[in-house]
C-alpha cells in the first residue's frame, strides 16, 4: 500500500500519520516507532520472527524498525534518540494538507478519563483526566502526563482485554534501552528497579515506570479519533478477566454471586460461558496460544484399565502429577486430552482425562474444566508449593511443567496477591458442598413455607440484588442485580453462602442476608459507578446485602426420569419401603446414614412407631440445614406430629462422613442408607460397609442403590415423554448414570457380591428386594435393596472419639436448639 493510499484509508496507522503531519516545529511528520510496532501486525510478527524475545520485550521491536529504517537513508529520516521516523521527501504540502485537514466530527477539545498505574505496586491506581484536541496529537498529550516532552518517548502497548477494544497502556521509553541490545545485562539492571509489574501483567510485555491505561486511538471504523472513559470499574474487570473464575463471573454478569462450577454436569444445566470457551479466553488473556484439544473414542472393551505408560503415578521427564487412578468401564465412549503451550511452544500444562464420556463434547468440556479448576486453585493461593500443585494435579488428571509454567505467570503473584483474602469467600474445590466459615448475619426469610425446595442437581431460578450498605447510615448502593438468575444446586456455581440460604427457602419465598465485604476489587468490578462505591466503601463500616426470591425449581434429571415411569415416584417408594420395615422391627432407635435433606426422618414422623430416638448423619451442611428446618417445623409445640409419635424422645442431626466411626451411634436398632453409596468411590463404599457392620453394628441395616441394568428402561421411558425437548433428549442419551454425581452404579450381580461378602465377614444375614419393578422380571427392580440382620450380639467398642459435630438436636423435655 502506498503512503497516499494509507493516509486516505481507514487503517489505524493512517490516523497517526495524519496527526504526525499536524505536529509543529521539528516534530512535524515524525511518528513514534512504537506506534508502528503496536498497530502494524505484519511488522510486529516479523520482529518476533527475527527474535522471539520481542513477544515479552517490545523495546526490541523498536530497535529492529529503527535499524531497518536506517538502511533507507534516501527515503526515511530516523531519530534514534527519540525513537521516531519520518519520510525524508514529503509529498507536496497542498496534498498533505488536504488529507490532514479532513473534517472531523470531534469537538475542539475533549476530556477523557484514564487511569494512572504507578510503577510501585504499593501505590494505588488513580483516575486521570486527559484533555485532547481535534487538531493535536493525543500521544503528545499522554507524553506530557507521563512527564516527557513528546510522543516519541512514549511506548504503546498492544490492546488490553478484547481484541476489538482500544484499551492500551502507555509508558515512557527507558533511556537505557535506546542504545543497547537486549543482551546487555547492565542496561537491564539499570531499569529493573522501576519495572511496572501491574502494567506488564496486562500488556504481556515489559513496561517500566508509571503507565497510563486509556481507551483512545485510531481504528478501522473511522478516520476520527476514537475514545471512551476508562474507570476503576474497567480496571478491576480487566484484572478479573485474567483469572478463570473471573472470566466465568463476567460471562454471567454476576461478579458477587457467581463462581466457576466445580463440575460440568450437562450442557442444558450449565449457564454462562462453557469451560472450553473460558479456557480459550484465559489463554488469550495471558498471550498464550489456543489450547489444543484431542478427543478420541475409547472402546468399552479396552477402557477398563489404563495403558501401561499411564499406570500409577507417572512422572515423565520433567512433568509432574499424572493421576494413577484406574478407570472402571461404565459404558463411556470418549476421552479427551488438552494441552497448553507457551508462545515458544513449550508445553506448560496438559490434562489427560481417565474418565470416559458418551459424548465427545462432554469429554472436551470436562477436560477444560479440570484445567480451569487447577488454575483457579493456583490463582487463589499463589504461594502454593510445587508439591501442592502436583497433588491437586493428581486429583484432576493434570500434568504440569513448573519451569515453563511459572515463567508464563511470573507477575501473577505480586498483582493478584489480594486474592489470598478471598479464600473463605470463594468456593472450596475439594469440598464444594461444605459451608465455609464466613460472616453471614441477619438472615430474614419471608413467605409461605409450603412449596418445592431445591435439592442437589436441581436447577434453581432466583431474582437477586446485591447492594453495598453503609452501617449506621440510611445509604445503599446497588452493585448488581438480575431479574432471573439460574444455577445448578450442588455444583458450586454460586458463592456457598448464597446457595446455603437458597437451600433454606421454598419456591415463592424471599430471603435477605448481610455479608461481610469481599475484597474491594470485586466490589469495584461489580459496580458501574466506581466513584460512588469508592465514596461509600469502608472495610470496617460497610457490608453487602443480598436480597433473593426463589422463582422456580427444575428437578434433577434422575428424579424426572423416575417420575416419568413410576407413580408414586421411586424416591417415595424407597422411603415407604424403609418405613414399613422400621415399623415392623419394633425398633426404638434409628440412624440414617447419608440422611441428606431428611426425607426418611421426615416421613417417619408421619407414622406411629416404637422409635424413641432418631438420628441423621450427612457430610453436607446445606442438606442438614434443610433437614433441620423440616424436623424443627414438625416437632414444634404447635405441630400434631408428637400426637402420632408419642414415644419419640429425641432427634439429632450430625455433620460428618459415614466412613468415620463415632461411638455415640453404635448399637442402634436400625441403620438405613438409601441411595448414598453410589455417590462415593467404590473403595469408599466398601469401607462404609465394613465400618457400619463391624463398628456401628446396627441390629438391622437397610441399604438401597440404583440397579444399573434398569437404566435403559428409565431412559427409554423418559425419551418418549420428551418429544418436544431436544435438549432434554440429548441430556438423557449422554448419561451413563442416573445422576452426574454417581461414581458408580452396580448390576444386581455386583450388588449381591458386595452385600454377601460383607454379611459373611461380619456375621450378618442378608436378603434382597427392591422397589420399582418386580422380583423375577427382567431387569429386576429399579432400586435394589439389601436388608442385613445381625446374627449375634455386637461387641462393645471402647473407642470414645467424637468424629461428628452436632448440627441440630431436639428432645421432648427441651426446646429445639441449633448449632448452625
Amino acid at each position: 500500500m502506498s503512503f497516499l493510499k494509507l493516509l486516505s484509508s481507514l487503517h489505524p496507522l493512517s490516523g497517526h500519520f495524519r496527526a504526525a503531519w499536524r505536529r509543529e516545529g521539528c516534530l512535524n511528520g515524525y511518528i513514534p516507532v512504537s506506534v508502528i510496532t503496536g498497530y502494524d501486525a505484519k511488522v510486529c510478527n516479523l520482529c518476533k520472527y527475527i527474535n522471539p524475545d520481542c513477544e515479552s520485550n517490545s523495546f526490541l521491536a523498536t530497535k529492529f524498525v529503527l535499524r531497518a529504517a536506517a538502511t533507507l537513508p534516501g527515503s526515511v529520516s530516523t531519530s534514534e534518540d527519540q525513537l521516531s521516523v519520518r519520510r525524508q521527501n514529503p509529498y507536496p504540502p497542498e496534498l498533505i494538507e488536504s488529507l490532514v485537514n479532513q473534517q472531523s466530527v470531534l469537538p475542539e477539545s475533549t476530556s477523557i478519563v484514564a487511569l494512572m498505574i504507578p510503577s510501585s505496586i504499593k501505590n494505588s491506581v488513580e483516575p486521570l483526566t486527559v484533555s485532547v484536541s481535534a487538531n493535536g496529537y493525543y500521544l503528545d498529550v499522554i507524553a506530557r502526563e507521563l512527564g516527557v516532552t513528546d510522543a516519541s518517548q512514549v511506548m504503546v502497548s498492544r490492546t488490553i482485554g478484547k481484541a476489538s477494544s482500544e484499551v492500551r497502556l502507555y509508558c515512557c521509553t527507558p533511556k537505557s534501552y535506546q542504545l543497547v541490545s537486549s543482551s546487555d545485562s547492565h542496561a537491564k539492571e539499570a531499569v529493573q528497579g522501576c519495572l511496572n509489574e501491574r502494567a506488564s501483567y496486562f500488556a504481556g510485555h515489559l513496561i517500566y515506570g508509571d503507565a497510563i491505561l486509556a481507551s483512545i486511538g485510531y481504528t478501522w471504523r473511522s478516520t476520527d479519533l476514537f475514545y471512551e472513559d476508562v474507570s476503576l470499574h474497567t480496571y478491576y474487570r480487566l484484572l478479573l478477566s485474567k483469572m478463570p473464575s473471573g472470566i466465568y463471573k463476567l460471562s454471567r454478569e454476576a461478579v458477587l454471586a457467581a463462581e466457576l462450577p466445580v463440575v460440568f454436569t450437562t450442557r442444558s444445566n450449565w449457564r454462562g460461558s462453557f469451560p472450553k470457551d473460558i479456557l480459550c479466553t484465559f489463554c488469550r488473556q495471558h498471550r498464550l496460544p489456543e489450547p489444543v484439544f484431542s478427543a478420541a473414542s475409547s472402546p468399552s472393551e479396552s477402557s477398563s484399565e489404563l495403558p501401561a505408560s499411564h499406570s500409577n503415578e507417572d512422572r515423565n521427564g520433567e512433568g509432574l502429577a499424572v493421576s494413577g487412578r484406574e478407570l472402571v468401564d461404565s459404558g463411556g465412549a470418549f476421552r479427551c486430552e488438552v494441552k497448553i503451550f507457551s508462545m515458544c511452544q513449550k508445553l506448560i500444562i496438559e490434562c489427560s482425562l481417565k474418565k470416559t464420556y458418551k459424548k465427545q463434547s462432554d469429554a472436551i468440556q470436562n477436560a477444560a474444566l479440570n484445567v480451569l479448576s487447577w488454575l483457579n486453585s493456583y490463582f487463589r493461593k499463589l504461594d502454593m508449593s510445587i508439591e501442592e500443585l502436583s497433588s491437586l494435579g493428581v486429583e484432576l488428571d493434570i500434568q504440569f511443567y513448573p519451569q515453563h509454567f511459572f515463567k508464563e505467570f511470573v507477575w501473577c503473584q505480586s498483582v493478584h496477591n489480594y486474592w489470598h483474602s478471598i479464600g473463605t469467600y470463594s468456593n472450596c474445590l475439594s469440598q464444594p458442598n461444605t459451608m465455609v466459615e464466613y460472616s453471614v448475619r441477619s438472615i430474614n426469610i419471608e413467605g409461605p413455607s409450603s412449596g418445592v425446595s431445591p435439592s442437589s442437581g436441581s436447577l434453581a431460578s432466583i431474582s437477586i440484588s446485591i447492594s453495598l450498605v453503609a452501617e449506621g447510615e440510611d445509604t445503599k448502593e446497588l452493585l448488581e442485580s438480575s431479574e432471573e438468575f439460574e444455577f445448578e444446586i450442588g455444583t458450586g456455581a454460586v458463592i456457598p453462602h448464597l446457595e446455603a440460604v437458597v437451600a433454606q427457602i421454598v419456591v415463592g419465598q424471599s430471603a435477605s442476608f448481610i455479608m461481610e465485604l469481599p475484597p474491594q476489587e470485586l466490589v469495584f468490578a461489580a459496580c458501574n459507578d466506581s466513584a460512588r462505591a469508592l465514596s461509600l466503601f469502608s472495610p470496617t463500616d460497610c457490608s453487602l446485602e443480598y436480597s433473593i426470591v426463589l422463582l422456580r425449581i427444575t428437578e434433577p434429571l434422575e428424579e424426572r426420569m423416575e417420575k416419568a415411569l413410576f407413580s408414586p415416584p421411586l424416591s417415595k417408594q424407597r422411603v415407604d419401603y424403609a418405613v414399613q420395615h422400621i415399623r415392623e422391627s419394633c425398633a426404638t432407635s434409628l440412624v440414617d446414614f447419608g440422611c441428606g435433606s431428611g426425607s426418611l426422618l421426615d416421613s417417619l414422623l408421619d407414622y406411629s412407631t416404637s422409635l424413641e430416638k432418631i438420628v441423621g448423619v450427612d457430610i453436607s451442611q446445606k442438606a442438614l440445614t434443610r433437614a433441620a428446618k423440616t424436623l424443627h417445623s414438625k416437632l414444634s409445640p404447635n405441630s400434631n406430629t408428637l400426637l402420632s409419635n408419642n414415644r419419640l424422645k429425641s432427634a439429632l442431626l450430625y455433620e460428618g462422613s459415614v466412613t468415620n466411626f463415632d461411638h455415640r451411634l453404635s448399637g442402634f436398632d436400625v441403620g438405613t442408607c438409601l441411595e448414598v453409596i453410589e455417590h462415593m468411590e467404590e473403595g469408599q463404599a466398601c469401607l462404609f460397609g465394613d465400618i457400619v457392620l463391624s463398628l456401628f453394628c446396627p441390629r438391622i441395616l437397610i441399604v438401597s442403590t440404583p440397579n444399573f441394568e434398569y437404566n435403559v428402561i428409565l431412559q427409554k421411558s423418559t425419551l418418549q415423554s420428551q418429544d418436544d425437548d431436544p435438549d432434554e433428549k440429548n441430556q438423557i442419551q449422554s448419561c451413563k448414570f442416573r445422576n452426574h454425581d454417581h461414581k458408580f452404579e452396580w448390576t444386581r450381580e455386583q450388588f449381591a457380591h458386595w452385600a454377601s461378602a460383607l454379611a459373611t465377614r461380619h456375621n450378618y444375614s442378608v436378603e434382597y428386594s427392591g422397589v420399582g419393578g418386580a422380583a423375577g422380571v427382567e431387569p429386576g427392580f429399579a432400586s435394589q435393596i439389601a436388608v442385613f440382620r445381625r446374627l449375634f450380639d455386637s461387641p462393645n467398642h471402647i473407642d470414645s472419639a467424637h468424629q461428628y459435630e452436632v448440627i441440630w438436636e431436639w428432645s421432648i423435655t427441651d426446646s429445639s436448639r441449633s448449632a448452625l
